[in-house]
């Protein structure tokens, strides 16, 4: 557990960290109705470190009059996103892209921020030099309908490819995909922070695509905040306070990349102190101010629709399954 001089020290680089509004916003907060709830249960995912704000945001979580924060251990794929829809997590960051197959089929998710971009690559062995080169390929995935299984699917259909006929499918529940591809048994894989960091510092195989800097999918939130829609309709004010709490935290991963590093071992996030000081610095946390994240949803909605993965349109999705009346409110609220 964290000591009082170690949260003190925190909250006091999140107001002298350089990220502007940070004292304002701690006004305004105590100026707002109190939490309809104290309990809050997001997301946790063992190793995984592009979603450090939502981790760093513990603290802030207390501050914003949150007394029980439940870190719930889940998948990034289909069960979290049943988590959601049924109740059992109030909100999470979760992957764009694959948010949408469960509201399109639809469950009850509500999607109410963006909150960074950047935090997939592609891999591939010397075989692989585009995303057109995946033709005929084996690609790994831990199961059909996960996270990676969509991306690779929307960026292959991107290019004109058919994922579900053109991709030789290389699905492994108990050696990850990352494994196989070290060892030469796939020739490609999705990987997330700290994957990518790890081959590159092992040398293993080539980048095909770096979503932090290849577009298109660098314009677009691999990340957005979601929440589960009955939570979100009861509880207005706690939901624009934990939004707030992770965009605070947000900020705080660009202006601390180093705390935000150790937070995250620190905590028990990760062990890898390296790759995690890594992520912060690679991933653009810096964009949330920036991107319109319905942008985001029309082309993730599109993209998918070419994958023949949703049905529904983009402006149905958006109309139906997004509210960002917290995140106006807040990006006037901690201008940059």
């Amino acid at each position: 557990m964290q000591s009082r001089q170690s949260r003190r020290s925190f909250l006091a680089t999140l107001s002298s960290a350089g990220a502007a509004g940070l004292i304002g916003a701690s006004h305004s907060s105590a100026q707002e109705a109190p939490p309809e709830t104290t309990t809050i249960r997001m997301a946790a995912k063992s190793g995984s470190t592009c979603v450090a704000p939502q981790y760093i945001a513990k603290e802030l979580l207390l501050q914003e009059g949150f007394t029980d924060i439940r870190y719930m251990m889940s998948d990034a794929g289909p069960k979290q996103a049943k988590a959601i829809a049924s109740g059992e997590i109030d909100l999470t960051l979760h992957f764009s892209s694959p948010l949408l197959i469960p509201i399109d089929a639809g469950e009850r998710i509500t999607i109410i921020a963006g909150v960074h971009v950047g935090c997939f690559e592609l891999f591939g062995n010397e075989r692989i030099r585009t995303v057109a080169d995946l033709k005929g390929k084996a690609v790994g995935v831990q199961d059909l309908g996960a996270s990676p299984h969509v991306f690779i699917s929307t960026m292959a259909a991107h290019v004109g490819l058919n994922p579900a006929k053109d991709i030789n499918w290389v699905t492994s529940p108990s050696v990850p995909p990352m494994q196989l591809f070290a060892e030469g048994k796939i020739d490609a894989f999705l990987g997330f922070p700290p994957e990518p960091q790890a081959l590159r510092a092992r040398k293993i195989g080539r980048v095909v695509v770096n979503s932090s800097v290849d577009r298109p999918w660098s314009q677009y939130y691999c990340c957005m905040l979601a929440g589960n829609r009955d939570f979100i309709r009861k509880h207005p004010i706690a939901t624009k306070r934990v939004l707030r709490a992770i965009l605070k935290a947000t900020d705080f991963c660009v202006n601390d990349p180093v705390g935000a590093a150790r937070r995250l071992v620190d905590g028990g996030y990760t062990t890898e102190y390296e790759y995690a000081l890594q992520t912060m610095k690679e991933v653009p946390y810096n964009k949330w101010r920036e991107y319109d994240p319905e942008d985001s949803i029309r082309f993730w909605a599109l993209r998918l629709r070419e994958a023949g993965m949703i049905k529904s349109s983009p402006n149905k999705l958006i109309a139906e399954a997004t509210d960002w009346r917290f995140l106006n409110e807040l990006k006037q609220e901690l201008k940059g």
